[in-house]
């Protein structure tokens, strides 16, 4: 089930300011080069410097704007509020916010270490915060209405397997979006979860998989496997338009974790037979 919120301000992006994270590769600059497209006015940040010049580059030749750029880590606050006043100061507060920067690390609980609980939390659940506690009053106290986009993931909606550390940070992000869903409604900003469930990005082939030897045969024919049922960054990029335009706040991206959500919450104890299942079948990796 897709969810459609009401009426809120965002009906087309030309001449809108967007900011999105996660901008240097995958989807986030698959959505930043969507964006440009449609007319919107760009403000753009990654970890990665060499990555986001990539993507301003890439926006700028095919006509669109990207009126500032930072490489910046979003789970560090004071560099993210630095940003922030440094963009109100020039340009006032923007129309539309997503947040789409990640990070991921898989593995069971007794092979998954302190660092990857502490990371996952960092980039995907405080990066996004800081986000929104950065740029979301700003777009408030101007009462133009707007929408905030937060990518969420499949592991956010379900149990998936070796998904503890990465669920945590996705199911927070999730419960954020949820609450904000309903209090932002009243300033005609509208919010859409992005769950995406496999995507071809470059994270699938740098994913930490505590206590697996990637290189064993079974998980690269897993991953393999991951990989052929994975959609482009761009139709990713689409759905996020589309959400925004469309004010929906459940934005899938494949019909399969339309299916498992769906499903989850109707039939509850097959859900949970095939989740026991499919962790069983995971452990065997170990």
């Amino acid at each position: 089930m897709t969810t459609r919120q009401g009426e809120t301000a965002v009906k087309d992006l030309r001449g809108k300011k967007c900011l999105i994270t996660g901008a240097g590769s995958g989807i986030g600059r698959a959505t930043a080069l969507a964006t440009a497209a449609e007319g919107a006015e760009l403000f753009l940040t990654d970890i990665n410097a060499v990555g986001l010049e990539e993507t301003v580059a890439l926006v700028r030749r095919a006509g669109g704007t990207v009126s500032q750029s930072r490489a910046l880590d979003v789970s560090d606050y004071d560099a993210v509020t630095a940003w922030a006043q440094e963009v109100d100061a020039d340009h006032g507060a923007l129309d539309v916010v997503m947040n789409v920067a990640g990070i991921s690390a898989w593995g069971t609980v007794e092979n998954l270490e302190h660092r990857h609980w502490k990371s996952m939390v960092d980039v995907n659940l405080m990066g996004p915060i800081h986000i929104i506690e950065n740029f979301v009053p700003p777009m408030v106290r101007a009462g133009r209405g707007g929408h905030l986009v937060n990518v969420s993931s499949a592991a956010g909606l379900l149990a998936l397997p070796w998904h503890a550390a990465y669920s945590a940070s996705k199911f927070g992000l999730r419960g954020v979006s949820e609450v904000l869903r309903f209090d932002l409604k009243r300033h005609r900003i509208g919010v859409s979860l992005v769950v995406p469930g496999g995507v071809k990005t470059p994270l699938v082939g740098t994913v930490q998989i505590a206590g697996v030897d990637r290189d064993d045969p079974r998980v690269r024919k897993l991953v393999h496997r991951f990989e052929k049922r994975a959609v482009t960054p761009e139709k990713v990029a689409d759905c996020i338009v589309r959400g925004i335009k469309r004010d929906r706040y459940l934005v899938y991206t494949s019909n399969d974790i339309r299916f498992g959500y769906w499903w989850a919450r109707k039939f509850a104890p097959p859900y949970e037979f095939v989740m026991q299942k499919a962790n069983d079948q995971f452990s065997k990796f170990l």
